[in-house]
């Protein structure tokens, strides 16, 4: 069964698959799309800094990392 989760609440070894993006933040939205971060791609969380910013992430064989304003827009499902 899958859920959705926030990025902010993974942990490294979690994986997810993009499922969209929250309204507004067309600037945040088109910089993960341009990163890979599409609807349906794969990912799993690799580092967690310890105040949670940022999060590091492999998604299609590269590795990311993200900031909470950029994280928190991002809509996923456990795999």
């Amino acid at each position: 069964m899958t859920m959705d989760v926030s990025l902010q609440d993974m942990k490294p070894g979690d994986s997810a698959r993009v499922v969209g993006f929250a309204k507004g933040e067309r600037d945040y939205r088109q910089r993960l799309l341009a990163m890979g971060l599409t609807p349906g791609a794969e990912f799993s969380v690799t580092r967690v800094a310890p105040m949670g910013d940022p999060v590091e992430i492999t998604v299609r064989n590269f590795t990311l990392t993200l900031r909470k304003a950029e994280a928190a827009i991002l809509r996923a499902k456990r795999t």
